[in-house]
């Protein structure tokens, strides 16, 4: 069997197209697994897209004396800016691979990222290729080829939107997809899927999903003034004698005491809105104080045993404005403008200011203002921020949490130098589930964020280990009437994050 497979990827040299139909009929009459067979033919594929890229660096450097550096130089540019778009057209369109192909060699463009692309776009054709056969069977060349021509269609479409080209626009199963090898070797390396869960034993599942904020808010509050005035309500009536026990006026923050990626969270500016989003509301709800300012993401993580933690990731949160003209409607502002325009559909939804006004000239309407990326704030890399006093303010609140280590505080603060002396309010506190934001910068391209998100979550793997390891010596201890009851109680939690399980509070 192994030299069936062996031979599939060898017969892509020749013809990619005929052996991945091939490969479908065997298939489709039960001589090939289908995950076998179509990982073959991938594999063929992307050596062979491989040693093309190495026969135009071979070939180049024979004839590259006899073409001028500039234009060599900006021939490499203009691929390398648009090397995405360029390769997924040339996989889809027969012909254009072999000169496409070699040209990224010839053009000495960077290999690990061309490899990237090559990879990329043989893991979209293959399967299509390969399924359509299976598919349709001896129909295929009626049936399969329409269908590998709307397949065709598609990713041309997905060429001309802007999305693609901004990765921090993607769809999350898009963007997270190359994760997948690095959590399994992680998962692997560290025997066991879910022992990143352990990162945070105060946090029920780590922070994964489901956590109650305002529990979390509670044990935050251990470190006098670090965090924003709350109450959890559950009515209108329990929100307004809040604001009445702390003298709170409008504007305050309403968000679902359990919930992801902003949603549900608004800013309310009357006692009308209040009553009508607590109406709405499905669950309990936090109330807080409105923090004016600045808005950052600090992420932080302590390895257990040491005695400080670290800012791994600060970003600096802004929130959108477009300049009026006086003639035309925001609606067409925000089609002008190159990044909004990507979510338009989101402004739309989220701005108050209705989308038929024609701002006069000169005047900045702002889009959003809750610091989320989902819902249209744009997120800065701040590592310029970073201070020492910064980082031991960050390290003293989450010192004052029992078992937490590793997550992104959100938080509010006047100003860049109120922030760096270590001055500001937390207003929300996330667990492994969350991410080291400076990498939606429009700046970082995507090899740096998977660059950090891979460091992240290596993390997450190692500080839940060594937390379980460290914890079930302290059981065996504690049996052997060596640990405190402190250690001990902290042990139980993780333990049950072991098993899956979360303890009732």
């Amino acid at each position: 069997m192994p030299l069936q497979y062996l031979l599939i990827a060898l017969a892509t040299f020749a013809s990619e197209d005929l052996t991945c139909i091939a490969t479908g009929v065997l298939i489709s009459q039960g001589h090939l697994n289908f995950f076998a067979g179509t990982a073959a033919c991938l594999a063929g594929i992307f050596l062979g897209d491989l040693l093309l890229y190495g026969a135009g660096r071979l070939f180049g450097q024979s004839v590259s004396r006899w073409v001028p550096a500039a234009k060599l130089a900006n021939a490499s540019a203009w691929l390398a800016a648009r090397g995405p778009s360029v390769i997924l057209l040339s996989r889809f369109t027969p012909g254009l691979r072999l000169p496409t192909y070699l040209a990224a060699g010839f053009l000495r463009t960077r290999f690990w990222q061309f490899a990237g692309y090559f990879l990329f776009a043989a893991s979209l054709w293959t399967p299509i290729l390969v399924g359509a056969t299976v598919l349709f069977g001896d129909h295929f060349f009626q049936k399969g080829i329409l269908l590998t021509l709307a397949a065709m269609a598609l990713i041309l479409r997905l060429l001309r939107s802007p999305r693609l080209y901004r990765w921090e626009f993607w769809p999350m199963w898009a963007a997270y997809l190359p994760l997948v090898p690095c959590f399994l070797f992680l998962a692997v390396k560290h025997r066991s899927f879910t022992v990143f869960k352990a990162a945070n034993p105060g946090i029920p599942g780590g922070g994964l999903t489901g956590e109650s904020k305002a529990d979390i808010l509670t044990q935050l509050s251990r470190e006098p003034g670090a965090v924003a005035d709350f109450a959890l309500v559950s009515s209108p009536g329990e929100a307004e004698e809040f604001m009445r026990n702390q003298q709170l006026d409008y504007p305050v923050v309403l968000k679902p005491d359990v919930g992801e990626r902003g949603s549900g969270v608004a800013v309310v500016r009357s006692q009308e809105e209040l009553r009508t989003h607590l109406g709405g509301a499905s669950g309990d709800t936090i109330i807080q104080r409105y923090i004016g300012g600045m808005e950052f993401g600090l992420f932080y993580y302590r390895i257990p045993g040491e005695a400080k933690g670290k800012l791994f990731s600060l970003t600096h949160k802004t929130f959108p404005t477009l300049e009026g003209d006086g003639s035309s409607t925001l609606a067409a502002l925000i089609q002008r403008d190159s990044r909004a325009a990507c979510i338009a559909a989101t402004y739309r939804k989220s701005c108050k200011t209705s989308m038929d006004s024609v701002p006069d000239a000169g005047e900045h309407v702002q889009l959003v203002e809750i610091g989320s990326h989902c819902r249209g704030a744009i997120f800065l890399d701040g590592g310029r921020y970073k201070t020492l006093a910064l980082e031991e303010a960050v390290d003293r609140v989450s010192k004052a949490f029992p078992g937490f280590h590793f997550g992104r505080y959100d938080v509010r603060t006047p100003s860049v130098e109120a922030l760096q002396r270590g001055e500001f309010k937390v207003i929300e506190l996330n667990g492994v589930a969350s991410e080291a934001t400076h990498i939606y910068d429009p700046a970082v391209s995507v090899w740096e964020a998977y660059r950090v998100l891979f460091r992240q979550w290596a993390l997450a793997f190692e500080i839940g280990r060594k937390n379980l390891d460290r914890q079930l010596i302290a059981v065996e201890n504690k049996q052997g009437g060596g640990a405190d009851e402190n250690n001990y109680c902290e042990t139980e939690e993780l333990a049950m994050v072991a098993h899956g399980r979360e303890r009732n509070s």
